[in-house]
């Protein structure tokens, strides 16, 4: 509770710092004569310079090495600095003028932001990673924002006091003299998280160097992270369904304070006296003691999503409350809708900070990358864009419904505008969201497997790539030798590497290794029949066949859409210790085979090498699925010198199906091709005259190298064009691994995992 608490009053000086400011900015035009295009340009420019430094920032923080961790100096730092600039840029004194005190405002509204986006975005990343549990992150964010919610209590107040000529002669001496108290303790606040939220050391982190060269590169890097955040569904709801909500309830924000006078009170301000703050304050007080408290609870009960709809449907209700509780003469009926109208924005960020933290172990799963800072920094970007629009939409509407602040009464049909606004924007802005969110699908079981699977990914993934086909050492020393049909490199530059590397893939290929998993998922969970055929669309023109690895959870599409194609099919059924499973996926193998979906048959895919049946087990299975399927070549993939090791595997096969991969022996790129070469023939020894085909065999882009075999575009380009050219000159039946990219596999093999594809996850093709 202490560390939340401490996180808690983070989030009081970083709502804070932004209530107060749109309190005392109404001075600039009030008292300090800004003219409406001074007023534009100091709220929108400041806010675009935040919106290009938040995610420059994040990354910034994501790779600090340090042994304070990654988070905690940057929110000290941008405490002071936040204190600091929001005093000195409240110093405006009349005589200055008016140009020369919007410069000066300009300029110090661009360090006060600075000094919010150094603060804002590791504290909100330290909110995301302070906690693994599902509920425990919700109970967080339900503190912070309970916290944070006094903000909203107290700062409308500040209305009384700088309009009060008992407390200061005028609002503009108000604000000088207010602003030392709020940027002091607001500052105060906001170093609570640095100084006693733990964190650990990042000193030993493979994390990317923070070099002002380094820093300059990374750009591309910082607008690719956000690309591939917003490939993450669930994080695009998120941040879509945040950006309606906010905008909506923030475009119609401040005409509470013009409905209050103007129709409660027929635009006298004096009369209508404390009730534009209580509209606010008591909304605060509501949302603090009662909304967020429910809601976190509520969350537990029936889940994040369901809460969030519930949350939302109220406040649909609430607005509705507010067009008939709004009543002249009876301004205190409005209350009353109070209750519902706060669980709108009152849920709001209670519920999508902690499933972000859920979507971002999500994306760990994927990517293999902790990346807190980026999407907290681009889920923010979404709120202050949020933030910036409904600035725009909130003169726009106040223009079309012929509202004029400079009359004493305005005309029924600009009050009535603005009242059908109030209630009728957030309500189409909220439905539209809750749509959105229907099918949001990281439940809390989805949430608890992905946080299991990273556990056991930190407890077990190494630090460099393991040759997983080796038990040892190689069984072939590399080849120092290279191929006649070797491409002769080094006398050509990449463009003409590509080059090459697409006429030999527009001539097509014997095989390809089909990847069906898209971005965000998973081994084990079910795939689509749609998702199924967009890939083997892409893959279909490139290849005669195609080898599926599993016959069931939708897997068994993959030969059917493959005969679809035109293409001939390569059907492995998956087994491993789990024989209930293995019994479905043998059935299902048979099935399809009855369907004439299947060409050749693989049973097993390195079963010996995991350790998970015996000999006299595969034997078995194969020995069965030969007899259902007579007249379909029937075999076993396994790691080539397996084939020696079991000879029996040997005459139980019609055909020999042989993994070989140089990249897992260490072999260096310049003799790659040659020690495949020698792998196949190792094979062929002892394959007793039966034809032996290359089932799997490739070179990653990118990624960890393992000893001389280094992963690199140029590499993966070079292995795959001189297999190929071996492979037709030696007429050997070769199936290339894989088509696409599938981040899953950074579990079980290391960053290097995540780049076997000749697409990438995204289906774009990698080498062009």
């Amino acid at each position: 509770m202490g560390q939340k608490i401490a996180f808690g009053i983070g989030m009081l000086a970083n709502q804070m710092f932004p209530a107060v400011l749109g309190i005392f900015m109404v001075v600039l035009v009030q008292d300090l004569g800004f003219p409406g295009w001074m007023w534009g340009i100091l709220f929108f420019l400041p806010r675009v310079f935040d919106s290009i430094t938040d995610p420059i920032m994040g990354f910034i923080s994501d790779n600090t090495k340090s042994k304070w961790g990654r988070r905690r100096q940057y929110v000290f730092v941008g405490a002071i600095l936040l204190g600091i600039s929001f005093v000195v840029m409240w110093q405006l004194y009349r005589e200055n003028g008016v140009e020369f005190n919007f410069l000066y405002f300009l300029f110090w509204s661009f360090v006060f932001y600075l000094g919010l986006t150094i603060f804002s975005v590791p504290y909100v990343a330290m909110g995301y990673e302070m906690s693994n549990d599902f509920h425990e992150r919700t109970d967080i964010m339900a503190v912070a924002q309970w916290i944070g919610q006094w903000a909203w209590v107290i700062a409308p107040w500040f209305w009384v006091i700088m309009y009060d000529p008992t407390w200061f002669e005028s609002a503009d001496v108000a604000t000088r003299q207010l602003a030392f108290g709020v940027g002091f303790v607001c500052m105060i606040f906001a170093l609570v998280p640095a100084i006693f939220i733990k964190s650990e050391s990042t000193l030993h982190e493979n994390y990317s160097p923070l070099t002002v060269k380094a820093i300059g590169s990374s750009l591309k890097e910082i607008l690719q992270g956000f690309k591939e955040a917003f490939t993450s569904i669930p994080f695009r709801k998120l941040c879509i369904a945040t950006f309606l909500i906010f905008n909506a309830f923030n475009t119609i924000a401040a005409f509470s304070f013009f409905i209050v006078v103007y129709y409660l009170f027929n635009g006298d301000a004096g009369a209508a006296g404390v009730w534009p703050t209580l509209f606010g304050s008591v909304g605060a007080l509501v949302t603090t003691f009662i909304v967020i408290p429910i809601v976190a609870k509520i969350s537990k009960k029936m889940g994040k999503k369901r809460a969030f709809i519930l949350s939302q449907g109220i406040s649909v209700f609430g607005y509705i409350l507010l067009w008939f509780l709004f009543i002249p003469g009876k301004p205190y009926m409005f209350l009353f809708a109070l209750p519902f109208f706060s669980f709108g924005i009152g849920s709001l960020f209670t519920l999508m900070m902690s499933m972000t933290a859920d979507v971002i172990d999500l994306d760990e799963l994927s990517s293999g990358k902790r990346r807190e800072g980026v999407f907290g920094a681009i889920y923010w970007w979404m709120v202050k864009f949020g933030f910036a629009i409904a600035g725009l939409l909130s003169g726009a509407i106040l223009t079309v419904v012929g509202f004029d602040a400079t009359l004493e009464t305005q005309s029924e049909g600009a009050v009535l505008g603005l009242r059908a606004f109030y209630s009728g924007l957030p309500i189409l802005g909220t439905l539209v969201a809750m749509y959105v969110m229907r099918d949001y699908d990281l439940t809390e079981e989805r949430a608890n497997e992905i946080r299991a699977i990273l556990d056991a990914r930190k407890d077990s993934v190494p630090t460099e790539a393991t040759p997983i086909y080796l038990k040892n050492e190689a069984v072939l020393p590399f080849s120092q030798k290279t191929l006649d049909t070797d491409f002769v490199f080094p006398e050509y530059n990449e463009k003409e590497i590509k080059v090459q590397f697409g006429k030999m893939l527009h001539a097509g290929l014997h095989g390809i290794c089909f990847s069906p998993y898209l971005e965000g998922q998973t081994i084990g969970e079910t795939l689509s029949e749609a998702q199924i055929q967009k890939r083997m669309e892409i893959v279909a023109p490139h290849t005669q066949w195609i080898r599926s690895f599993s016959c069931t959870l939708g897997h068994e599409f993959i030969p059917k859409t493959a005969k679809a194609n035109g293409l001939k099919t390569l059907v492995g059924a998956w087994i491993d210790r789990d024989t209930e499973q293995n019994e479905k996926e043998i059935q299902a193998l048979i099935h399809l085979a009855n369907q004439g979906l299947v060409d050749m048959a693989a049973v097993g895919n390195e079963v010996l090498l995991r350790n998970e049946l015996t000999e006299t087990e595969l034997l078995a299975y194969l020995a069965r699925v030969k007899e259902a399927l007579p007249g379909i070549p029937v075999g076993y993939v396994d790691a080539y010198y397996q084939f020696k090791e079991y000879p029996a595997l040997v005459d139980a096969c019609d055909v020999v199906l042989v993994n070989c991969y140089p990249f897992w022996e260490g072999s260096p790129i310049d003799h790659a091709a040659a020690h495949l070469k020698d792998m196949y023939s190792l094979a062929k020894e002892v394959s007793k005259g039966k034809k032996v085909i290359i089932t799997e065999t490739g070179w990653p882009n990118n990624g960890t190298g393992n000893h001389q075999a280094l992963p690199s575009l140029e590499n993966a380009m070079r292995y795959f064009i001189n297999i190929q050219n071996w492979s037709r000159e030696e007429q050997v039946e070769l199936f290339y691994f894989s088509s696409f990219d599938e981040s899953w596999k950074v579990g079980q093999e290391g960053d290097v995992g995540q780049s076997w594809g000749i697409w990438d996850k995204n289906d774009e093709l990698k080498y062009r």
